[in-house]
């Protein structure tokens, strides 16, 4: 499988809600070793910083969130639940403290390291459903925070031009303040979607 071009810096820089729903149908790319591993982003969520409660940033910059507020095009790792990595493409300028949560892929390419990364649970849809099963699928964990997505090992590149109808907009999921954000965006029918 040849891999498609790799995003400019310029795609990230732009509001978050529009970097949003332009990530769906783009190619996360992972490489460990000589392999590849690819996958058609699904769903995502926007995060606003100090406009949006539900936000890391919300209450400015921390030495845990302090990613997000880098330039965009950076990856954002956070552990939560004390089990779980979650990734985020940090989105606009330096000091803004905005980022997209990559809540879902469609495996492309690497199927098989996808399911033994995941293990028992690596079966059919579960391989990456979810922004935790994604992460464990795609060997992102503490290490990968600040992560360049300019860079090689790491980084999304372009992918199939969704239309417009095929993506679908709700409220975020699993979340406590901002539940009436319509910040998540899905590509309708893919089973690989969350919920």
């Amino acid at each position: 499988m040849k891999l498609p071009r790799k995003l400019h810096r310029s795609f990230y820089l732009r509001p978050t809600l529009s970097v949003a729903k332009d990530l769906i149908g783009k190619q996360l790319v992972r490489k460990r070793g000589r392999r590849f591993l690819v996958g058609r982003i699904v769903e995502v969520e926007a995060y606003l910083g100090e406009m949006d409660p539900a936000s890391h940033a919300y209450r400015g910059q921390t030495k845990r969130n302090e990613v997000m507020f880098r330039n965009g095009g950076h990856l954002y790792v956070y552990f939560t639940y004390g089990m779980h990595f979650c990734a985020n493409v940090v989105t606009e300028k330096e000091g803004k403290g905005r980022a997209v949560l990559l809540r879902a892929l469609e495996p492309l390419q690497g199927i098989a390291v996808m399911r033994r990364l995941r293990g028992k649970n690596g079966e059919g849809v579960n391989v990456t459903n979810g922004p935790a099963k994604l992460c464990e699928a795609f060997a992102i964990a503490r290490e990968e925070n600040g992560t360049d997505l300019l860079g090689e090992t790491i980084f999304i590149a372009d992918g199939e031009k969704i239309p417009p109808r095929r993506i679908g907009r709700s409220a975020r999921i699993g979340i406590r303040n901002g539940t009436e954000k319509q910040w998540r965006f899905y590509l309708r029918g893919n089973a690989f979607v969350s919920r």
